[in-house]
């Protein structure tokens, strides 16, 4: 054999000659599949979310004139700050937002806590038809809960002889509440997802220990469940600065009485819009749904840097 024969690497034996190189050729092929997949659904959520978002902050940063939009810089948010009006509404949805909020962060969540921990109970029997009952009203259109409330509350035919919807002071908490209702079902899920998911020899050998229902509880399933808590908490965050459909549907775009129950998502409507004599306008309501982006923003790196980085997330 040839010195320059012998000093060549020798294939494994059953082994191709070319095996190696059409490996690494196959490694090095660009995955054109994965783009044929992602193109539809990157291009929908592209043109319907991602634009209209860029667009809106774009328009914030203008002001209608004689001569069309011209580029007014950060004076929308002047005046939306300071203005005498525009801030008085501003500020007041912005808090009825927060009190929205919070009846949905410290009822609805705890009660669908409580609700997954009952419905994951093993001697509990029904519990299917419980958790579908429970789950039903987050299934209905928002137009149809809040007309049945509205009979259900009313002064004239209703169960209530109290003004609830009609008294400024009762108002946006009892549409909170009734958010709260619709939607309870939805953290009850997540949270019972968990609770199910948690393996029976964990807990067996904690009743072994002679741990009580109370302490199993506290000791092992909470602390698994606090990665779905955070993530439950900024859903509702995000879900109530959006809301909008149950407050309009109930109280209509004025949001009364006296704008007790306006938050953003109707000052948003009436101002992009217009509502009765009220005059709409683009950049003005633009500068609302930014403000609304930015709120939401503060929220969620709340989330990730005060709550997200100190959980830790077991593996179960």
């Amino acid at each position: 054999m040839e010195p320059e024969a012998r000093s060549r690497p020798q294939p494994a034996p059953g082994t191709r000659p070319d095996a190696g190189t059409g490996a690494v050729a196959r490694r090095r092929r660009f995955p054109w599949h994965i783009i044929v997949f992602l193109a539809p659904a990157t291009a929908i959520y592209s043109a319907f979310m991602v634009y209209p978002l860029l667009d809106s902050l774009r328009l914030s940063l203008y002001a209608p004139s004689q001569a069309g939009e011209v580029f007014a810089g950060l004076e929308n948010f002047s005046r939306l700050l300071t203005d005498e009006l525009l801030s008085e509404r501003f500020w007041n949805a912005v808090w009825n937002n927060l009190v929205f909020f919070a009846v949905h962060f410290v009822i609805q969540n705890p009660v669908g806590l409580l609700l997954a921990a009952l419905l994951s109970s093993a001697t509990l029997r029904g519990r299917a038809v419980y958790r579908t009952l429970i789950f039903i009203p987050t299934t209905l259109s928002v137009v149809i809960v809040g007309f049945i409330w509205q009979l259900i509350l009313s002064p004239l035919w209703g169960f209530v002889e109290a003004p609830l919807l009609g008294e400024a002071g009762t108002a946006l908490l009892t549409l909170s509440l009734i958010s709260v209702w619709q939607y309870v079902g939805i953290p009850m899920i997540l949270f019972y997802a968990v609770l199910i998911s948690i393996p029976d020899e964990l807990l067996e050998a904690a009743r072994v220990d002679g741990a009580s229902a109370w302490r199993i509880f506290w000791s092992i399933k909470f602390p698994l469940l606090l990665p779905t808590i955070g993530m439950v908490s900024i859903v509702t965050y995000i879900a109530n600065l959006n809301a909008f459909d149950l407050i309009y549907t109930v109280k209509g775009a004025l949001a009364g009485p006296d704008f007790a129950t306006d938050i953003m998502g109707t000052l948003f409507y009436r101002t992009f819009f217009g509502f009765q004599l009220q005059r709409g306008s683009s950049t003005m309501g633009a500068t609302v749904a930014t403000m609304m982006l930015f709120l939401i923003l503060i929220g969620v790196l709340i989330y990730l840097f005060g709550w997200r980085r100190r959980v830790t997330t077991y593996e179960l």
